[in-house]
């Protein structure tokens, strides 16, 4: 079974009970045989978990430090011979003194590994420094326990059978300036583990979240927190069973707090992708100059047994997106203004630089030229132009529907901007003509030569006009080479070249609805009517035609005859496939496995309440393979592409963001996608 790079992390909840060692010990035996049921690789309690972490001046008595050593070789001999490795907290006694501690036990090693909480609170209901010594500065020492020889030491680094490293921190360890996992990721740790007992106030919870979320975007790791819950101690203080799971940044996983049974919050981190993430990252490997430890201190590298034998491709315990460019719920609004404003800016700044007297826009009915339409008026109305100094022109030829027509000549009417019509039927036929094709032969001569001599009307109308040329294509069109070179793939300045083909439908709804509403459209006195329909209603139709360059003759109903994604492959699947492929650096065999996870029946939900299709796993295996053909057979249109804002991560600009030679060959890639096993998705 392969694990593409996946390690199944779990945080257990148990039920405690405070100063029953005998009892907490079944409780932690019996949520680790649960977790190997659920395939769980790394398993982490909360602090102080075999004693309870409320225990105060218990602290002091022998028989439950003494107990608590026991229990720890009682897991042990439980694991023993099982795939699994299991974190737990308990107090340590070393040289005469008490020390927080986390236990490392694997099925394969035992105990390997005791690493002692660094900083201690002292302050309003926290007094650790009453019962332990601090772990900060602590002489690494190897030690028997339990048992087994191991090494006692806060700079330690574990590591699994599957290639994933770890590392540990405990509760406030965390809400220092600088915890010890700033130092421990430079230097090799992929996971974080936080063995925590962190009681709940008013707020504390979502600064929990932040400063989980923060360290671990920081560290380009994954971070597993897991605090103490039920049957803790009430007299002062509740704690509730907090357990958070995140992976650069993002929430994977989350428990449910103050719940009164125990909980396993199970995610599949993907130690892959933070290997892929950290390569990229210059800055990440900056804190380590010669590959030397951050501190100065050498690290203490450290046997954590096998991973378990997780079959991935039956269940996977993370939400996989089919739509990884479209934001969702709360944050559509949010995102789609982010996105138009950075647009608007730029282009607004590119005009206001070049003193131009107007923006020319080729204008087709359809999404993308009418989305980057959109975003000049707005740019026009920021820079105080009057909207007449947009020049929209629509050049209908042999494959222009009425519908589409219609749409870009009612827009533009209804935004009050100049309108050019300019057919390029007859100067095609000439072209034809001079070329000697006939024009009768519906090729490559026949569709490129329109969208060449569309892209000429328009250089020269700006130059007629002292303007420049908006241009319209979208990333998703440019990943693909899905342009005409030197035709629809050139202007002056391209709005839309970091917008996927997926995105582009959600923006241009949000501008409709919030700066091109009727009510706006009425009060600003610049956006009318044409005829009865208001500027909303003629954007909606737009988004409800089928996408297509409408260069080939309408059928003989006057509909679009050239569908896109008859032809090139599903936009959502490509556009899946190229977030994976240039934000992830993942290999086409693992973007098809996410790719059937995603868009299986299952597992797969729409945008805006809809549904998405499903793909059955020949048809995303057939389009991936044409992704990759055609990302690296079109390479020579993106080396030459003009300039644009960029509103993403993921972007194909030749100037810094995507350097690749024309001549790039996708052997090894379509090789590996051959050689990709099939998965267990549902078809």
């Amino acid at each position: 079974m392969k694990d593409y790079g996946f390690i199944r992390v779990a945080a257990a909840v148990p039920k405690v009970r405070v100063a029953d060692v005998d009892a907490n010990v079944r409780e932690i035996c019996r949520m680790t045989d649960q977790a190997i049921a659920a395939g769980v690789s790394l398993l982490v309690f909360p602090e102080l978990s075999l004693t309870g972490y409320s225990c105060g001046d218990l602290f002091g008595q022998d028989l439950l430090i003494r107990k608590a050593e026991e229990g720890t070789g009682i897991i042990a001999g439980h694991c023993r011979g099982k795939r699994i490795t299991v974190v737990t907290g308990t107090p340590v006694r070393y040289g005469s003194r008490l020390y927080n501690c986390a236990t490392v036990i694997s099925g394969t090693d035992g105990v390997c590994g005791i690493v002692p909480k660094s900083y201690l609170p002292s302050y309003n209901e926290f007094y650790e420094t009453r019962w332990f010594a601090p772990g900060a500065g602590f002489s690494p020492v190897k030690t028997e326990y339990a048992g087994y020889t191991c090494m006692m030491a806060a700079n330690q680094i574990f590591h699994l059978g599957n290639g994933c490293t770890f590392c540990i921190e405990i509760c406030e360890d965390l809400w220092t300036p600088v915890p010890p996992s700033s130092y421990h990721c430079p230097n090799g740790a992929e996971l974080i583990l936080n063995l925590s007992a962190s009681n709940e106030v008013i707020g504390k919870h979502a600064y929990r979240k932040q400063l989980v979320s923060q360290q671990s975007a920081r560290t380009i790791s994954g971070y597993v927190y897991c605090s103490a819950g039920f049957g803790e101690s009430t007299q002062d203080l509740v704690y509730a069973g907090s357990t958070l799971i995140y992976e650069n940044g993002s929430l994977l996983a989350k428990g449910t707090r103050f719940s009164m049974e125990p909980s396993l919050t199970i995610a599949d981190m993907d130690c892959g992708k933070i290997r892929i993430q950290r390569q990229k990252t210059s800055t990440f490997t900056a804190c380590t100059p010669d590959g030397k430890p951050v501190t100065g201190i050498p690290y203490i590298h450290s046997q954590a047994g096998e991973s378990a034998e997780t079959d991935f491709s039956a269940h996977l315990y993370r939400k996989i997106d089919p739509y990884p460019f479209v934001p969702e719920g709360d944050e559509t609004g949010i995102r789609c203004r982010e996105i138009i404003s950075t647009q608007v800016l730029g282009l607004a700044s590119r005009l206001a630089h070049i003193g131009c007297r107007t923006a020319v826009i080729g204008i087709s009915g359809g999404l993308d030229s009418s989305l980057a339409l959109l975003v000049t008026v707005l740019a026009a109305d920021r820079l105080g132009w009057t909207r007449d100094r947009i020049i929209g022109v629509t050049m209908p030829g042999y494959g222009t529907t009425d519908r589409t027509k219609g749409n870009a000549e009612d827009l533009m009417d209804v935004l009050g901007i100049t309108s050019r019509k300019i057919s390029i039927t007859a100067a095609c036929d000439r072209h034809f003509s001079d070329i000697g094709h006939d024009g009768s032969i519906h090729d490559t001569t026949y569709e490129n030569s329109q969208a060449r001599e569309r892209t000429q009307i328009l250089m020269d109308v700006a130059n007629q006009t002292g303007g420049i040329v908006i241009g319209t294509g979208d990333l998703s069109e440019l990943a693909l080479g899905w342009a005409t070179y030197n035709g629809d793939h050139m202007s002056m300045y391209g709005v839309n070249a970091s917008i996927p083909k997926t995105l582009v439908r959600h923006l241009v709804r949000w501008a409709a609805e919030n700066h091109f509403a009727d009510k706006e459209a009425a009060a600003s006195g610049k956006t009318g009517t044409s005829g009865d329909r208001s500027a909303r209603e003629i954007l909606t139709d737009i988004i409800e035609t089928p996408i297509s360059p409408e260069l080939l003759p309408a059928d003989e109903n006057g509909r679009i005859s050239q569908v896109t994604e008859d032809l090139v492959g599903p936009y959502e699947l490509h556009d899946f496939f190229l977030y994976h492929f240039f934000r992830s650096g993942f290999s086409p065999e693992k973007i098809y496995f996410l790719a059937c996870k995603a868009f299986s029946p299952d597992e797969t939900t729409g945008r805006d309440g809809g549904l998405s299709r499903h793909y059955d796993r020949q048809t995303i295996r057939k389009w991936l393979g044409i992704f990759i053909r055609r990302f690296f057979g079109q390479q020579f249109k993106r080396s030459c592409l003009p300039d644009g804002p960029k509103v993403g991560s993921v972007s194909l600009s030749p100037r810094g963001d995507w350097r690749m030679p024309s001549d790039a060959k996708p052997d090894i890639f379509l090789d590996n996608l051959d050689n990709a096993p099939e998965t267990k998705t549902a078809e």
